[in-house]
């Protein structure tokens, strides 16, 4: 078998990885685990465990809405971290500031139910995004704006450049008159992915440019992104991006962030106020005064104590090295490909079929595929979800929240997808048969900070041993409840 060596010579510089592996995650190794699913969450370290447990065990950390010594403790090193955040993105304080959210999805929300979207505007994103921004789209409908889907096309699934700039193009009225424009003085509002967290496209960050010179705010959701890539905000200059910070590097859960420009922020206005957002609020007369900036947006109290850990997991990812855990992910993501797209039945007949590009072009460590059996059909996501957690193989299956590429990548059509108004069961089994899909998703596999050749290969023998030659069946399987 080629070693990863002959096809990527470049993974000889990241064997620092494996040392950190064999000290660091040795978790993985003690109970022979295979980790493959680092878009759906990165993986800690003993280091920042370690940090974690030693800064709660030695310090008295209290609410920090108020002056007393704990509280002051805490309200220090939040506002250390929001510094960190910052410099790790290269943003000016002076530009950016950064609003602590439960994930990535409460960032995304914050900016959906504020944003002056009208009449005249529109909310423009890529049928490539994940649900928590396509849920935008509620907000946008109830305020009358209209929703424009920019189509992502198979078999790469990528989103084409003149589609985008096509999409983005201002109501003729607009040329002529500042009356084709909103009260904000834009057109609407750009939502895109950096990264696909379905089939790993990194699409353009020059269309960030693009939109707000046609007089768009963008918003980016640089969740998948951010875990091997990097993002220099004094270039690219989003008005919103949106992050969680686990799937960066592992811990802590329940922490993200809207990072947006004081000016986009002062433009929002928030349909509700809660404690820790008003500088003044009565009950007597229905009177209430918003706090400027972030904290104005940071409903109650934050999550204090896990706060501070997103600074250890920057300062720890930043210290291995974000370019050579990106050339490992690299390595390991295009020695994957070649070897699912080499998996071949006894009869010639191949074993696999990749939703997403075949290359390492512009894409990042995420390649979402199914398995075919002897006769040619879709191995049933659920079965290899239950065989490959039975072999201690961590993947993940499903549509991975992200519906637009799904469709894409099953040649789904306007119209049959309209059938589905007329459906009231709930459960995903019915819309597949109702949609004639060859099953309910993909498999999805992703590489991260901790990902090993040995990973890849474990994966391989068990895809061998079990599929190769193997006719299936869905008989027997739970149902499916949701994607």
């Amino acid at each position: 078998m080629p070693s990863i060596l002959d096809s990527y010579p470049e993974y000889r510089t990241t064997y620092s990885l494996d040392a950190l592996r064999e000290i660091e995650y040795s978790h993985l190794d003690a109970q022979d685990h295979v980790y493959l699913d680092y878009t759906g969450s990165g993986l800690a370290s003993q280091t920042q465990y370690l940090a974690s447990a030693s800064r709660l065990t030695t310090t008295v950390f209290g609410n920090p809405h108020s002056i007393n010594p704990t509280s002051e403790a805490a309200t220090a090193l939040i506002e250390t971290t929001r510094a960190r955040i910052l410099s790790h993105l290269n943003a000016s304080p002076d530009e950016y500031v950064v609003i602590f959210t439960p994930n990535a999805t409460g960032a995304a929300r914050l900016v959906a139910e504020s944003y002056p979207f009208r009449r005249r505007t529109k909310f423009i994103l890529t049928a490539d995004n994940h649900n928590s921004i396509n849920g935008i789209r509620e907000f946008a409908r109830v305020k009358h704006a209209r929703t424009v889907y920019v189509p992502t096309r198979a078999p790469d699934l990528r989103v084409d450049g003149a589609d985008v700039v096509a999409a983005l193009k201002p109501r003729l009225r607009s040329l002529f008159s500042c009356r084709g424009r909103s009260d904000s003085g834009k057109n609407g509002l750009f939502a895109y992915p950096a990264q696909s967290n379905f089939s790993g496209v990194r699409h353009p960050l020059s269309w960030v440019e693009t939109a707000q010179q046609r007089g768009y705010d963008v918003l980016l959701d640089a969740a998948a992104y951010l875990p091997t890539g990097q993002l220099d905000l004094s270039v690219v200059k989003p008005e919103f991006v949106t992050v969680s910070w686990y799937k960066v590097f592992g811990y802590p859960t329940g922490v993200g962030c809207l990072i947006a420009k004081r000016e986009a922020l002062d433009r929002l206005d928030r349909p509700w106020f809660s404690g820790g957002t008003v500088t003044a609020a009565a009950v007597g007369i229905p009177f209430h005064r918003i706090a400027p900036g972030g904290e104005g947006f940071e409903d109650g109290t934050v999550n204090f104590l896990a706060i501070p850990d997103v600074k250890v997991g920057i300062d720890w990812v930043r210290g291995v090295g974000m370019g050579v855990i990106e050339t490992r992910v690299k390595c390991l993501t295009g020695w994957f490909l070649e070897r699912l797209l080499a998996m071949k039945h006894s009869d010639g007949h191949p074993m696999a079929v990749v939703y997403g590009p075949t290359d390492m072009k512009m894409r990042g460590g995420t390649v979402s595929f199914n398995f075919l059996d002897s006769s040619g059909k879709v191995i049933d996501e659920r079965l290899v979800a239950y065989e490959s957690s039975a072999a201690m193989i961590s993947l993940r299956t499903g549509c991975f929240c992200n519906p637009g590429v799904g469709e894409a990548a099953f040649g789904l059509d306007t119209r049959v997808l309209k059938t589905l108004h007329k459906e009231d069961n709930v459960l995903m089994d019915r819309y597949i048969d109702v949609l004639g899909l060859p099953s309910g998703g993909a498999i999805r596999v992703s590489f991260g900070i901790a990902s090993t050749a040995r990973d890849v290969d474990k994966f391989f023998g068990f895809a061998e041993k079990t599929y190769k030659d193997r006719h299936t069946s869905s008989i027997g399987l739970p149902p499916r409840e949701h994607c």
